[in-house]
């Protein structure tokens, strides 16, 4: 018969042997991990939108961490300004010059936010790219142009109609469906695995702040509810960070502010222009046309007159302070909507409402959210207002890799940084 008291005896000496005398057991220390660099995107979320009264995390992390005014690229759009935080490139440089765009290499195609052909992308290299070459393990829970092979080319087969390039290890397609506890899960589920295969660089995208701006304009209660929701969502997850140990060099931006708009400020292209005389390729706080072939000197004659509310010029005419009209996918010209009013294809588009982005980076209403926490930096820092370019090479040093040649510099961040 089993005797169970014996058992128990038995088993209880043997463990007074293998244990040192007097000396309980205890769990094995969990190892120390080193810090995660995590870059989020907040899209239109305007840098004065901290002073809600709605953001107690992103509030908190600017008073006691790093912030200052962050200037977008132009134009200050979502894909060219993506683009440029993590290439260090301007968009004329980086080759993402607007959201919509056209090559002349390939002029029966056209560029949409849905591309993801690796030819559109290959003129500026990610910082995920660089960090992935240089062995360290990369994620992107969505960021334009994330889910590109990029380096890689056209292969017309079926299955895989591109081939070569380098990804993220981990990537997820862009669905403005998935939730932001479902994006802030798989960051943290990313963060539970070993370490081998646990992600040292990350990128995260919110759009409901930039979605709300467009739809209410940035002044509505609505939009507001939408930064309340992006702060929480960021809380959640350095909550989780927390619980997990993981510490974080948290980069925290958005790609360009948001500005009022109404039906009343509302410029039809083709009351300035024929329709005959020109290819439309954008429109909006910027409208780029590309004359049809014979029409040049109508279309120019048509254009460069003055004009209410806006002012269109040849590309190589542009301001030098935007740095922008080099490239050849940069249409020959470009009409510049007055801060407010929005260009528009034809008489018959109808006029929007809500808010608009695209306009000079310079305006208030253009300026970017920038915050940055972690062990990497000092606190309380304010730094002097700041083009967004900057953001390419602290990315750079915070994940260990060298910057690739860019428009900007570390030196903004020089107080910001302990070493």
């Amino acid at each position: 018969m089993f005797d169970r008291s014996a058992m128990r005896a038995w088993l209880l000496a043997l463990l007074a042997l293998l244990l040192p005398a007097g000396a309980p057991a205890k769990p094995a220390a969990a190892p120390v991990r080193a810090p995660i660099t995590l870059l989020i995107s907040i899209d239109g979320f305007r840098s004065d939108y901290l002073g809600r009264g709605v953001t107690p995390t992103l509030s908190a992390l600017a008073r006691t961490g790093v912030t200052g005014p962050m200037r977008p690229s132009f134009p200050s759009l979502t894909f060219p300004n993506h683009w440029t935080l993590v290439t260090g490139k301007r968009p004329d440089e980086n080759g993402i010059v607007g959201n919509t765009m056209v090559d002349p290499r390939r002029p029966n195609e056209t560029f949409t936010m849905a591309t993801d052909d690796p030819f559109w992308w290959n003129e500026a290299e990610p910082i995920w790219v660089t960090a992935e070459k240089a062995g360290i393990r990369t994620a992107t829970m969505f960021w334009p142009g994330s889910n590109v092979t990029w380096g890689g080319h056209k292969a017309d087969r079926f299955h895989s109609p591109f081939e070569g390039g380098v990804r993220p290890q981990d990537w997820v397609q862009f669905n403005g469906y998935v939730s932001d506890e479902q994006r802030v899960n798989t960051i943290l589920d990313w963060m539970r695995r070993p370490a081998a295969i646990r992600p040292k660089l990350v990128t995260l995208y919110f759009d409901e702040v930039d979605a709300a701006g467009h739809e209410y304009g940035p002044d509505d209660a609505r939009t507001t509810e939408a930064v309340r929701d992006a702060d929480a969502a960021v809380g959640k997850l350095l909550a989780g960070l927390r619980a997990l140990g993981q510490p974080v060099n948290l980069v925290v931006v958005a790609d360009h502010g948001m500005a009022p708009i109404n039906p009343d400020r509302s410029i039809p292209i083709d009351t300035l222009a024929n329709p005959a005389d020109y290819r439309i390729v954008e429109s909006g706080p910027i409208a780029s046309l590309i004359p049809l072939p014979g029409h040049e000197t109508a279309l120019e004659a048509a254009l460069l007159k003055p004009h209410d509310h806006v002012t269109c010029m040849k590309k190589a005419d542009l301001p030098a302070r935007l740095h922008y009209g080099t490239n050849p996918r940069v249409p020959p010209y470009l009409c510049l909507a007055e801060l407010g009013w929005m260009t528009r294809k034809t008489t018959a588009d109808k006029p929007l409402s809500g808010g608009a982005h695209g306009y000079d980076p310079a305006v208030p209403e253009m300026s970017a959210l920038f915050v940055a926490s972690g062990p990497a930096f000092r606190g309380g820092t304010k730094v002097a207002a700041f083009d967004n370019v900057d953001v390419y090479p602290l990315l750079a040093r915070l994940a260990g890799v060298k910057a690739q040649p860019g428009d900007g510099t570390i030196a903004t961040f020089s107080r910001a940084l302990k070493h």
